[in-house]
């Protein structure tokens, strides 16, 4: 026993290496740059392939030997660091003037085409390198077997910390770096040149990333799965360890991996007379930690408060209620929405498509409802979809309850998530709030994921349908345009309510909204409790809609797309998660049917939109009506 628990102590410690490479590059970007980089983990995974290609070539080549793998390694944390320094200088330089979630969306389009590029070359099966020369056996540790590689891998973590911290103390790059995160516009008023410098930090991060990826080639597989799952774990080290903080990130790796490995140690225990799997907590104990740190110290283990960004933006124009010709558009639109079935015999997927697009706007809205009047980002919003489609499962599978009433109560399970969770999350900002949705998200999903006895497991739950009355698809269709129509009206009206107002006022300046007696949190935590209801109708919807669901409903993945949707539109105006939602849907329902490299050309689609349109596609359009209006005044310069 004890020694079984001293072999999985060491396994932490190993693994703890392996976090800390991966969480320092993404920690010393976000530092320097401000940008939250969701290509990071699409680095760890391409500097595993990359590597696995080099040992082919290079190991034959140099006999087989050492020298062969060690340049393997070297070569693809070298490779994938020109990869970061060329994603830098072709997307990103373009879109610093951007706000910094669209910068986000940017990173999210580079996820989905270096995902493309993995599989078209090196295919879909996953591959596994060789073993290390030198250090394929073990060692014995109080009569257990432990890898030499794994040992190895022990003191590669404290050693890249010591380099970095030469590099930040000893060298003039590291103290522009320091000086970055502390106040990178300062930086750049001294003269230094700011391009370069975000240049630099990306190729350093990016090398980080690989190297941990390279690092793990004799210890498991490259697959095409590796980009999601490890930003994941990133997101959850750089958050506990402080943003910025190049020691947190490694403390935070230490705790998390060892915390992992006791539970694995654990095993299975009776508390009680009923069994519980410790060793299932793996799959979310990282993420417990982060919103037990995040609610305890919200700015990490060692990090520091992030102070406020100065920024020569002009302020955001208000949201304003809808004009005569918005008006007009908006009958527009719900009279070719109403005759849409009315074409199913010449295009007969052309219904199902609507149902998903319809479901894609009410997601989004609700989503936006907090975004955007609330200022407050989440990165979990999947988790109030999730609730709502298992909670319509289960009260029609479990409590065998008509489709009418299961749809009317589903969203409640969606609403009491969002006041417990919601609870919490108001009470912190920016990214330390949107990394606390995400935390919680993932013990949804994790709760979901692993209840087999309600929820299905991993198998989900099959045979979901809607009642005789809406078993066709032009009444679903008809049911789930009146629901969303219907929310997102109501989502309109709150808005330019007193609540919506007081809402907008808590965003732009608690201070001032808290001395005018507005209860600031409270109103946000109402706002983000609505936001969960209607979210959870959405879920209920798609539950119905499809006939199924599975654990993929809650998956961060789903929280992205919400992400994207919204940003794709426009923050700033109410129409753009309704417009973000359409075109994003539609674009993945065409490009996925098109090719199997759908993936690429939807990222493509989507890096060409932010280019095109910094402030999404609504807020672009508005942008260029007012200039063509401005021009076109009369007594306007020509």
């Amino acid at each position: 026993m004890v020694s079984g628990f001293a072999v999985q102590l060491l396994n932490g410690l190993a693994g703890a290496s392996t976090l800390f490479l991966i969480a320092v590059g993404l920690s010393l970007i976000f530092g320097v740059t401000r940008i939250v980089n969701f290509a990071h983990g699409s680095m760890f995974m391409v500097g595993l392939y990359v590597a696995y290609s080099s040992t082919q070539w290079l190991m034959p080549a140099l006999g087989g030997g050492a020298l062969g793998f060690w340049l393997s390694i070297l070569l693809a944390a070298l490779a994938v660091g020109a990869l970061g320094a060329l994603v830098e200088l072709l997307i990103l330089r373009r879109i610093y003037g951007a706000p910094e979630l669209f910068q986000l969306l940017a990173t999210f389009a580079v996820v989905l085409m270096l995902r493309d590029a993995a599989l078209a070359i090196w295919g879909p099966d996953d591959l596994l390198g060789p073993k290390a020369p030198g250090m394929k056996g073990a060692i014995d540790v109080l009569g257990r077997q432990f890898p030499q590689y794994d040992l190895f891998l022990i003191f590669v973590g404290p050693a890249v910390l010591a380099l970095l911290w030469l590099l930040l103390r000893r060298t003039r790059l590291g103290v522009l770096i320091r000086a970055a995160t502390q106040d990178r516009e300062m930086v750049g008023a001294l003269g230094v040149n700011q391009a370069w410098l975000f240049t630099g930090i990306f190729a350093l991060g990016s090398a980080l990333a690989a190297l941990g990826g390279a690092l793990q080639l004799p210890r498991e597989p490259a697959n095409l799965a590796l980009d999601m799952t490890t930003i994941g774990d990133a997101f959850v080290v750089v958050v506990v360890g402080g943003m910025g903080s190049i020691p947190g990130a490694y403390l935070a790796a230490l705790v998390i991996a060892e915390i992992k490995a006791i539970c694995y140690g654990i095993g299975t225990v009776e508390v009680f007379g009923t069994s519980f799997s410790f060793s299932k907590l793996t799959l979310v104990v990282e993420f417990l930690v982060m919103a037990a740190v995040l609610i305890w110290r919200p700015w990490g283990l060692l990090g520091k408060p992030q102070g406020a960004v100065r920024s020569a933006a002009a302020a955001e124009a208000p949201i304003r209620p809808m004009s005569r010709a918005g008006v007009a558009a908006v009958i527009a639109l719900a009279a070719v929405l109403l005759a849409l079935p009315l074409l199913g015999e010449s295009f007969p997927y052309l219904t199902v498509l609507m149902i998903d697009v319809l479901i894609a706007v009410l997601f989004a809205t609700s989503l936006h409802f907090i975004m955007g009047p609330g200022g407050m980002h989440s990165f979990g919003h999947a988790a109030y979809f999730g609730l709502g489609a298992y909670g319509a499962a289960a009260l029609l599978k479990g409590l065998a309850l008509p489709m009418e009433l299961a749809l009317a109560l589903a969203p409640l399970a969606a609403l009491a998530g969002g006041l417990l969770f919601g609870w919490f999350a108001v009470r912190l900002s920016g990214v330390y709030l949107a990394m606390l949705t995400l935390a919680f998200a993932q013990i949804v999903w994790s709760i979901v994921f692993q209840w087999d006895d309600v929820t299905g497991g991993s198998n989900g739950m099959v045979g979901i349908w809607p009642s005789e009355r809406f078993a066709s698809k032009t009444a679903y269709y008809y049911l789930t345009l009146a629901l969303v129509g219907a929310s997102v009206f109501a989502l309109r009206r709150m808005l330019f309510s007193p609540f919506g107002y007081a809402m907008r006022a808590g965003r732009d300046s608690p201070l001032r909204a808290e001395s005018t007696g507005i209860g600031v949190i409270g109103v946000h935590w109402a706002g983000f409790a609505a936001a969960a209801l209607f979210c959870g109708l959405a879920g209920a919807l798609y539950a119905f809609g499809k006939g199924s669901i599975s654990p993929e409903t809650i998956h961060v993945g789903r929280s992205i797309d919400g992400l994207v949707m919204v940003l794709l539109g426009g923050v700033q105006t109410l129409a753009g998660p309704i417009v973000g939602s359409a075109v994003f849907t539609w674009l993945q329902d065409s490009v996925s049917r098109a090719t199997d490299y759908w993936r690429a050309l939807l990222g493509l689609a989507i890096l060409g939109l932010v280019l095109a349109f910094p402030q999404g596609i609504v807020g672009g359009l508005a942008a260029a009506w007012e200039r063509w209006r401005w021009r076109g005044a009369p007594g306007a310069r020509r």
